[in-house]
């Protein structure tokens, strides 16, 4: 099955969106403390850049509440439409919509913050992101982001070959398709070069054992996208049964150990 019009490398499926929900609750806490410490306060008005379907989205709504604004961008066509439809279900009238690639979408300005969560990763363009960035937060403005820096560092102890194909699969896709797994150094130079001050800097990566969310968080990963790779054509069906057999079998043993990709979180501010 090819990618529609507006679709992502990882697909945008309801299985998709269901396992984004379990990514967001495995790093929820994580999330909220960047926000506090980029400052994040009611009245603000923040950019939600690359949305997805909103997980993020309704927790910057209850944060910056009705005095403030959301804007959620997102370039899926699926994604947007699940944004607008929980938005008006929740009753959110700070939250709007604004659907378009951030390669060719226009800016916008005025901004306190913006939230960037593994966007860097996925766009043909590092700059071109950075730019927008920019010019989408005042001077003084605030931009919160967390991007892979060794997406590598994904492993099982006891090891498992499989798994460990899996993820050079995974990141040689996002090549294919004009991303890059490790941005976030390239990311880091960007954002200096293009007047941003870097507040701070902090490394993220969780160890888990089966059954903790932050094991759940890449095992439904697994799940979901060795088949994803099979619709894009990149592996073959018994591929797909020896990794997802082999997490099974790494999920049986309560000796498994989990080690997450590493993400940096960067907060810079405008100058």
């Amino acid at each position: 099955m090819a990618p529609t019009a507006g679709d992502y490398v990882l697909g945008t499926g309801q299985v998709e969106i269901a396992r984004l929900g379990v990514q967001h609750r495995a790093w929820r806490e994580v999330m909220l403390g960047a926000w506090r410490r980029a400052g994040l306060r009611a009245g603000w008005r923040v950019v939600d850049v690359g949305a997805g379907p909103g997980y993020a989205t309704w927790d910057l709504a209850e944060m910056v509440g009705t005095a403030g604004a959301v804007v959620a961008v997102e370039r899926s066509p699926r994604f947007a439409e699940e944004l607008r439809r929980e938005a008006a279900a929740r009753g959110l009238p700070q939250v709007s919509v604004i659907e378009g690639d951030l390669m060719q979408l226009a800016p916008q300005p005025g901004c306190d913050m913006a939230w960037c969560r593994w966007v860097a990763s996925f766009v043909p363009s590092v700059a071109t992101l950075v730019r927008w960035l920019r010019e989408s937060v005042r001077p003084g403005g605030r931009v919160v982001l967390h991007e892979y820096a060794d997406y590598g560092s994904w492993r099982l102890a006891p090891p498992r070959a499989a798994l460990q194909e899996f993820v050079q699969e995974v990141m040689a896709s996002w090549r294919d398709s004009g991303g890059e797994p490790d941005v976030a150094p390239a990311l880091l130079g960007e954002l200096r070069r293009s007047g941003f001050s870097v507040i701070s800097t902090r490394p993220h990566l969780f160890t888990a054992t089966p059954g903790q969310l932050a094991w759940q968080w890449p095992a439904a990963f697994v799940a979901v996208n060795a088949s994803r790779l099979f619709e894009l054509g990149r592996v073959s069906a018994e591929w797909v049964t020896r990794v997802t057999a082999e997490l099974a079998e790494a999920e049986r043993d309560p000796g498994s150990i989990m080690i997450t990709p590493l993400v940096l979180e960067i907060i810079v501010e405008r100058r």
